[in-house]
């Protein structure tokens, strides 16, 4: 049995516009915080090498609940306009992969998280907690899905799953 602190996340996002403008959006993360309410910064650590592969930076996320959370993320895995991985530490801990699709002139975003939040209060309340967690998690990463069609002038559909 996992531990109540432990999450099993994933969103899927549609978006009408080329996979090209998709993916530079994605790996562009630095401009997040311009297009995706909640991310309010990223700050880069390391650049990695050509592909963006060790790329490090670290992120503040705020969505609905009254709180932050801070966590350094590291690019473990590159496949351009398929495929980007990464290890996360500090408040959220575990790992993340975004795969993109694309048919008929559809983009499909799926980032999946596995990951563990870190901060005592966070896992002091998880037993009860979880499911507004989960819902926090949710809003935000609807709320990426939107911006990130506003950002591309192109319609998009946003959902968990």
């Amino acid at each position: 049995m996992r531990p109540s602190n432990y999450y099993e996340l994933t969103t899927v996002w549609q978006f009408d516009a080329p996979i090209e403008a998709v993916w530079a959006a994605l790996v562009d993360a630095e401009n997040w915080p311009r297009w995706w309410p909640g991310i309010e910064q990223v700050a880069v650590l390391d650049r990695g090498d050509a592909d963006g592969v060790g790329a490090r930076r670290c992120y503040t996320c705020r969505s609905l609940l009254p709180y932050r959370l801070r966590f350094v993320s590291r690019v473990t895995r590159v496949e351009p306009l398929q495929l980007l991985e990464g290890r996360v530490e500090g408040e959220l801990e575990g790992r993340g992969c975004c795969r993109l699709t694309h048919s008929d002139g559809h983009v499909f975003v799926r980032y999946d998280w596995q990951v563990r939040t870190t901060r005592r209060w966070m896992n002091l309340l998880a037993p009860l907690a979880k499911p507004l967690f989960r819902w926090n998690h949710d809003k935000l990463m609807e709320a990426g899905g939107s911006g990130l069609a506003r950002h591309l002038k192109a319609d998009t559909d946003a959902r968990t799953v």
